[in-house]
């Protein structure tokens, strides 16, 4: 292939609106998103082994987990669909058919356990041997967020991007075909790595660029006039996304700095997450406004890289005890910042922190389900809510009157039980 996909990937590169640029380096969502989801798919095992598992996809623990997946956007738009229960057609049929069930339950649990290349192969080899009905590559994008060196992301603008650039046909829908498309991914990867990542949503977002028709089509001649008008609507779509993404990081960051503000005026240590102390906000640094580093917590490595992601944590003067954390939502899965806050509640446990999601009003309704559900009630971990309005309103008088960080229950919200 000598030096014939540098050009494409230059292009793929320098193009501030690809996949590249808003989500594979630039997007600390994305970041986030493994742990979530890693966590989501111990819950679905678990809830397989223990019978709890539902007969149907919506409220079950892999609804969180696609919906984690999901909101990635862009590559994993529409990744919940081969996953949703069409009980006339019988499929995915790993609800109502328990050995089934069993089997997909086993299945992940083998490949979160793995370690290897071989041992995750091995195991997809296996389900395929199984012949579940409707349960075939789709499976590629959770294994993803588990692997991301081992397993590409997999979808139908995946496959079209494939196929255009390596002059195949690979079929979607069938793990044989995924296997051999995966092959040629990895080893393209590996010639390309020091242009690409490690990582293979790298070179999988290019293939969906190129799917999608955005990516290697400068001289786009020989598009028909309804393929050129795909293209400008799907550049359309994408410039609104990239405005809109703006948008709320302009907000998550307002929302941000008003917490740490707030916590400085009550009188305790503030810390922003890890990858966001180089952000300011009305002429503040936050690396100006918050501690200098994380406190030593008692915990393992892995729970503490989650905890330092938490959006905002304030601490009691002098000590690492945690006072109150923060995890301000955009357009990102409620689900991940309150396994986020979790996390953290089984790791200090005393009882005494208040925990708080920190919303845009319009996912009020959305936030108060996620709370409702039992799953989540399970955890014993007490979570409040704050709409984006009315931290911005009230958040002045609540650093002028406040006293404690007892005064955030102004204008935080409870779910009933």
């Amino acid at each position: 292939m000598s030096n014939s996909l540098t050009p494409i990937i230059q292009q793929y590169k320098a193009d501030k609106e690809s996949v590249y640029n808003t989500w594979f380096i630039s997007n600390e969502e994305r970041l986030k998103a493994f742990r979530s989801i890693r966590r989501g798919v111990q819950q679905v095992v678990e809830d397989i082994k223990n019978k709890n598992f539902p007969n149907d996809f919506k409220g079950s623990s892999l609804e969180f987990v696609l919906t984690c997946i999901t909101e990635q956007k862009q590559v994993f738009e529409g990744a919940a669909h081969p996953f949703y229960w069409k009980p006339k057609l019988r499929i995915p049929d790993i609800y109502e058919n328990e050995a089934n069930k069993q089997a997909f339950g086993q299945f992940l649990e083998n490949c979160l356990n793995a370690k290897t290349e071989e041992q995750i192969l091995r195991e997809i080899i296996h389900l395929d041997t199984l012949k579940i009905k409707g349960l075939g590559p789709a499976v590629a994008s959770i294994l993803y967020f588990l692997h991301p060196t081992i397993i590409p992301p997999f979808n139908t603008a995946i496959i079209n991007g494939f196929n255009f650039l390596f002059k195949d046909n690979k079929k979607l829908g069938s793990w044989s075909e995924y296997l051999k498309l995966r092959e040629v991914i990895v080893d393209t990867n590996n010639q390309y790595r020091t242009e690409l990542s490690l990582d293979l949503g790298a070179i999988a977002g290019m293939l969906f660029e190129i799917g999608t028709q955005k990516l290697i089509l400068g001289t786009d001649e020989y598009l028909s006039e309804e393929e050129r008008r795909k293209l400008e609507k799907a550049i359309e779509k994408r410039h609104k996304e990239v405005k809109e993404e703006k948008e709320e990081d302009g907000l998550h960051t307002e929302m941000q700095y008003h917490l740490l503000k707030i916590g400085n005026a009550l009188g305790y240590n503030v810390i922003a997450a890890a990858n966001d102390r180089s952000k300011s906000c009305q002429g503040q640094s936050f690396s100006f406004i918050s501690m200098p580093s994380f406190p030593a917590m008692n915990c393992e490595r892995e729970v503490l890289n989650t905890i330092q992601l938490i959006d905002v944590i304030w601490f009691q003067k002098g000590t690492n005890n945690v006072i109150a954390a923060f995890e301000v939502e955009k357009s990102t899965s409620i689900y991940s910042g309150i396994l986020r806050l979790t996390d953290l509640g089984y790791t200090i446990a005393d009882g005494d922190e208040v925990f708080y999601l920190v919303v845009p009003d319009k996912r009020e309704k959305e936030v108060k389900l996620q709370l409702s559900r039992p799953a989540i009630r399970a955890n014993n971990i007490a979570i409040k809510y704050i709409l984006f309005s009315d931290l911005k309103q009230y958040c002045d008088m609540l650093c002028k009157f406040g006293d404690s960080h007892h005064i955030m229950g102004k204008i935080a919200k409870t779910v009933s039980t």
